[in-house]
């Protein structure tokens, strides 16, 4: 036990590089979550556009998220992680600021599409650089840490979004969330570069490899049901919310959400490394699960706020937990391809959660919406549980 604390102390993970990437990173996803909560909201009541089309503008920015997202390894390794980091939040912020003066819903969609693109390219760059900094002993601490800073931003996207969206207008948001993205720009600029890949021989054609990392691929197959799951919650909350007449609550259920992930992330971090994966997922996707029945059942606010409890552990728990496990499961000059296919696979989860339980929505309701989610959290619960059962007897055997 001395030995592993001494080791700890020479190999801090809260450095000042780490510390600039987190808050970076927190900037983006707020501007993220705090768009994805309030602009169908805009949508139907300023665009007089109907729940369809309003699921359009999460559609189509995933869309361009996930065609980009193969290609954003190799981008990083040829371009360079920090430079393509600071070229893409440089346009992700002026996509913010565009919001403020395009109206027109075409206009809208096309600035979505565009803004997907860099969203791929700097979320890709910020947990690759930070799995290559974090010490490897910690990495899954390391990691955890850093997925709080998504966490915080789930919380404060929506918490600063509804709060403006109803104290003032949605002109006065994109005002506060363009003002939010300079911070974040200015934060990266003392972001390290992170590991630089040896050069080989250029390539004439585009392999498997440089798209995908294949080894990473089975562990981002689990982080794309997850996040269909989770789409339910990304998606059509606020909707669901207003429908229940619990509008008001919706920014308190992701206060709820995040400071239960926060309280619960450095146990669940630490548990990870000392004993196991398996101890943080399958409790993890119990609480998700559940969390997503009790939103389908809830007939009060505390019963809302409740749910948001279970589903901020669950998710909390399992994301970080599946985006290590990708990390891991590759050589570390390749942490890039390996972040760049778990975010693929799971900006594809839900992109089509986002369609598929919209139909759901529009034909059962948005109960039925949760049912399915909390099955499907069941489902690939036991999924989990026969892969982990069958890789520990082929490593006995």
């Amino acid at each position: 036990m001395k030995e592993v604390s001494n080791l700890e102390k020479k190999e801090p993970i809260w450095t000042k590089p780490f510390v600039s990437l987190f808050f970076t990173n927190i900037s983006v996803f707020i501007v993220f979550y705090g768009l994805v909560t309030t602009l169908p909201l805009y949508a139907i009541g300023v665009l007089n556009r109907t729940d369809e089309e309003a699921g359009l503008l999460m559609t189509v920015f995933l869309l361009s998220a996930i065609v980009v997202r193969p290609f954003t390894g190799k981008i990083l390794d040829i371009a360079g992680k920090r430079k393509m980091l600071w070229i893409g939040l440089a346009l992700y912020l002026i996509c913010t600021v565009l919001y403020y003066f395009i109206q027109p819903f075409a206009g809208l969609l096309v600035l979505r599409f565009v803004q997907g693109i860099w969203f791929s390219i700097i979320t890709t760059a910020t947990l690759s650089i930070a799995a290559d900094i974090v010490p490897i002993t910690r990495r899954g601490a390391g990691l955890g840490y850093f997925s709080m800073s998504t966490n915080l931003a789930v919380v404060l996207g929506p918490l600063i979004a509804l709060a403006v969206i109803q104290s003032y207008s949605f002109d006065v948001l994109f005002v506060v969330l363009s003002i939010l993205m300079i911070v974040g720009v200015l934060t990266s600029l003392s972001a390290p570069a992170g590991v630089i890949p040896v050069k080989n021989d250029v390539k004439s054609k585009l392999s498997f490899g440089d798209l995908f990392e294949k080894r990473a691929v089975p562990v981002a197959f689990l982080g794309s049901l997850i996040a269909l799951s989770y789409a339910s919650v990304l998606s059509y909350l606020s909707i669901y919310a207003q429908e229940k007449g619990l509008l008001a609550l919706a920014s308190s259920f992701f206060l709820v959400f995040a400071a239960v992930m926060l309280l619960t992330r450095p146990f669940t971090g630490r548990l990870f490394d000392e004993k196991g994966p398996q101890y943080v997922i399958i409790p993890g996707f119990i609480f998700f699960a559940i969390g997503l029945v009790l939103l389908a059942n809830m007939d009060s606010a505390i019963s809302f706020l409740i749910a948001g409890a279970f589903v901020g552990f669950g998710y909390g728990a399992l994301v970080p937990s599946f985006q290590t496990l990708a990390v891991q499961s590759t050589k570390h000059e390749r942490s890039g391809y390996a972040t760049a296919t778990f975010f693929t696979f799971f900006d594809s989860g839900l992109a089509i959660g986002a369609f598929v339980l919209g139909l759901i929505a529009l034909h059962f309701g948005y109960e039925s919406v949760y049912l399915v989610s909390g099955a499907l959290a069941f489902a690939v619960l036991i999924l989990y549980m026969v892969i982990h059962r069958k890789k520990k007897h082929e490593s006995l055997t």
